[in-house]
């Protein structure tokens, strides 16, 4: 059984590994859009609701899509000053028991309370209330979409957690961010 549930974790990682990769050019695009939409606004003295929404839009993708891919590369925000104190066998009761108990009802209340408000957008063609603004519903897809993949990451991880502590793989982060960082020596403090 836990092959066919490492296998489903692979397969998640792989599509928030592309999907978080890809979002990071969103962050090109959305700064190219602001730095067009200024010039614009200052050089001929024109302005548009929507190249400035795009840009919200375009940064909210990416942020939304990188959230899954973030947390896939353990690089999640936690308290390392009390975390990196523990052995890394602690660690990883302390990530399971975050995951199960934090990220997931977490995860879990928004998809719930998200659905009928991104639903109720969609059926009725949601358009911004400001002149000239854009569609509204697609944007708040991304956000629905954005936590689906977030849940999607956190069953991955909730697998792959249960399988390093079973000794059924190797750590993937044992050597990654605060892990794997060695302690200074003293003659490398001088």
């Amino acid at each position: 059984m836990m092959g066919g549930l490492l296998a489903l974790s692979r397969w998640i990682d792989i599509i928030n590994e592309r999907v978080g990769k890809s979002a990071a050019w969103l962050i090109l695009v959305s700064v190219l859009v602001s730095a067009t939409n200024a010039i614009v606004r200052k050089m001929f003295d024109m302005s548009s609701n929507s190249w400035l929404e795009l840009q919200w839009y375009l940064f909210g993708a990416a942020f939304l899509g990188a959230a899954a891919y973030t947390l896939k590369q353990n690089e999640h925000i936690r308290i390392d000053i009390v975390y990196g104190a523990f052995p890394r066998k602690v660690q990883h009761w302390i990530d399971l028991f975050g995951h199960i108990f934090f990220l997931m009802p977490f995860v879990i209340l928004m998809l719930v309370k998200l659905t009928p408000f991104v639903m109720l957008s969609v059926r009725s063609g949601e358009m911004s209330t400001n002149a000239g603004g854009l569609i509204l519903w697609p944007a708040k897809m991304l956000l629905l979409i954005g936590f689906w993949q977030l849940f999607a990451q956190g069953i991955s991880e909730i697998i792959k957690k249960i399988a390093v502590m079973r000794g059924l793989m190797e750590d993937p982060h044992a050597l990654t961010g605060h892990h794997g960082m060695d302690p200074i020596t003293e003659e490398e403090a001088l």
